[in-house]
């Protein structure tokens, strides 16, 4: 039997990582496997808003975009995306973040700018192909929230 983890949340509260609800299930009796049914959205990939963006001082197709991602203080994010403007929402991988099994997010010095995470496109995130800019999320995206927690979980439960 396949159980969606969100139909599951419906009627329980889950509050252990779900690898240790499919051992708990199976250590009492119920064989139990999770298996991943769709793309799973990082948790370091929040929602953020860019509050200032000027151009890179030695790069004319760079920004240096001032984000907040809900912690405090404002990350500085160096963007290559020509669509990047203040007063948008947008989804940021924040620094330890994996978005591909080789691929962490770190924080560099990009032509003498230091960047504290990325701004995302839909296929830096597994959500399509298109590259040609950044994703921009409608305001009632809350700022410092997983991105992921607007998606349904990409989770199942083979029991």
């Amino acid at each position: 039997m396949i159980v969606s983890i969100d139909w599951l949340r419906e009627y329980v509260d889950i509050d252990i990582p779900l690898e240790e609800l499919a051992e708990k299930l199976t250590i009492a009796g119920l064989e139990c496997v999770l298996k991943q049914s769709g793309k799973v959205i990082p948790e370091g990939v929040l929602v953020g808003h860019v509050v200032e963006r000027e151009t890179h001082p030695d790069a004319e197709k760079l920004s240096v975009c001032k984000v907040d991602v809900g912690r405090g203080a404002l990350l500085n994010i160096v963007c290559g995306a020509p669509n990047v403007r203040a007063g948008q929402r947008v989804p940021v991988a924040t620094v330890g973040t994996r978005l591909t099994p080789d691929f962490e997010i770190k924080k560099v010095r990009l032509r003498g700018i230091d960047s504290e995470g990325m701004i995302c496109a839909e296929d830096e995130l597994g959500l399509g192909d298109d590259h040609r800019g950044i994703m921009v999320l409608s305001d009632d995206h809350e700022i410092g929230t997983p991105y992921s927690s607007y998606f349904p979980s990409a989770y199942v439960l083979d029991i």
